[in-house]
Formats: structure tokens, sequence, C-alpha cells
């Protein structure tokens, strides 16, 4: 890839993940680009928009020109349109949080949601997130249509989620998280508890096109609320919105690229 273009993109993504903002020199520092290349690549992003500063000479942050085409394009994915009944129909029943996530190469990525709760507690992250594989109800529920192997080499790739970061049940080897996944293909599903996110629960299962995850739909929300048997409880109707979205998913070109293999 070209230096220019491979720096301009991490800079963007590096951004992405603080949405606070940076200070020139420590982006430069923290992805190794030298400060008169950060600096010149910062300012042909703020010349097309896509970053900003704070302040003059403050912190660099990102603007909504991404985010804008992000929903852009699912928008005319047609996507949207597709889903929104199936998440909301499912977000009313659970009363919790719905999302939908799709497969994309080796990502899971979270591109709709439907929240049943208007009040009380709420279990709410921002759209747009690269599911964290080892310890997301998301993640799970993809990993359990492949091969342990294909698994594992995704979670490798990307790492293991730490507890400290995540939920206090996150799982940082290899057995633990080969548990995991041999309980969720037992039922068909993927569960978790404190797993994720401290105090938080999730169910998810996969979208599947023929034999092949395209997508995953999960429910999540306080684990006060979404206990182990309400989970089981939710469980047919998030399947039954799993098998409806598979068959229709071929009208949105978002799920029109091969899915991965098993192997």
């Amino acid at each position: 890839m070209n230096l220019a273009l491979d720096r301009g993109l991490s800079l963007l993504e590096h951004l992405a993940a603080h949405p606070g903002g940076l200070p020139l020199a420590l982006m430069a520092s923290e992805l190794d680009i030298p400060l008169s290349a950060c600096h010149r690549l910062l300012g042909d992003l703020q010349q097309r928009g896509y970053v900003r500063q704070a302040r003059k000479q403050g912190d660099y942050v990102l603007t909504t020109k991404v985010v804008s085409m992000g929903l852009g394009y699912l928008s005319n994915a047609g996507i949207v349109d597709i889903a929104e009944p199936l998440l909301e129909r499912l977000a009313q029943k659970s009363g919790e949080l719905v999302r939908l996530s799709i497969v994309d190469e080796d990502r899971l990525t979270w591109i709709a949601k439907a929240q049943g709760m208007r009040q009380g507690l709420r279990y709410d992250p921002d759209m747009g997130m690269d599911a964290r594989l080892s310890c997301t109800a998301s993640g799970h529920a993809w990993l359990l249509t492949l091969s342990d192997e294909r698994a594992l080499d995704l979670v490798t790739r990307q790492g293991f989620g730490s507890p400290a970061d995540y939920g206090p049940k996150a799982p940082t080897t290899v057995k633990a998280l080969l548990g995991f996944l041999h309980a969720a293909r037992v039922r068909g599903y993927a569960m978790i508890d404190e797993v994720f996110a401290p105090g938080m629960s999730a169910i998810a299962a996969p979208v599947l096109r023929r034999k092949d995850a395209i997508g995953v739909i999960s429910i999540a929300g306080p684990r006060i609320r979404l206990t182990p048997a309400r989970m089981h409880e939710l469980a047919p109707a998030l399947l039954a919105a799993a098998a409806e979205l598979g068959p229709i998913s071929n009208a949105s070109s978002l799920f029109g690229r091969p899915p991965l293999g098993k192997g």
C-alpha cells in the first residue's frame, strides 16, 4: 500500500478510537509517523473535511464526514430497510438492545440496532465498532459456525480481550474460548454473562446464507433483567429472526460479497 495512504488511514482509525481528540505529537509518536509527515497528512485530511482542530493549535478530532459516509452507504445498501422491522420486533419482545452485525472478511461489525427499553437502565454501545470476537456474544455466534482452527485463527489475529477492559469472565485462553464455542454449538446460539462487560449479559445467533454466516443478531442488557432463564426464553424468537433475515439478505448489496467458508 502507498505509504502516505496507509498513514492517512491509520490516523483516521486512531482518531476514531479517541473521540475527544489527540494532539499532533502524541499521534505521531503512537503511530510511529515522523512529526512533519503527520502534520502534513492531518492538514490534507483537514482540507478534505475529515478532521478538524478543536481549537487553534489544539487537538485533532474527526468530523462527522466519515460517519455520514458510513450511514449513507448503509442506507444505499438497503440493509436498514430490510433489517429494521425484524430488529424492532425483537427489541419490543425482549425490552433490551438488539443489534445486527455483518461479517466482512475477517471482521464482524455492528451496523444497526433497536432499543426496546425506553426507560430505566439501558445498555447502548456505539455502532460501527468491530466486535471483539473472543468476548462478545456476537463474536461467539459467528465463531460457532466455523471450525475450531478457523475460529482460533481469527481470534489470534485480533487478540484476546482482557478482563480489565471487558468483563471479569472474558476468556483469555484457547481452552476457555473453545469451552464457550462448544457449548454454543450445542445450543445453536451464543450466551455470555459478564464476559463483554461487568453486569451485562447477551445472547446472539448467526444469520446464515446456506451454511455460511453473513451476520449476527444479538440481544444484550443488564444481567439483573437478562438472566440465563430469560435468555433461554428469548432464544426461539432470536433464532426465528436470524432465520428470517438470512433468505431476504440477498436484497441488500451489503450482504452481496461471498462470506468466508468454514475452513
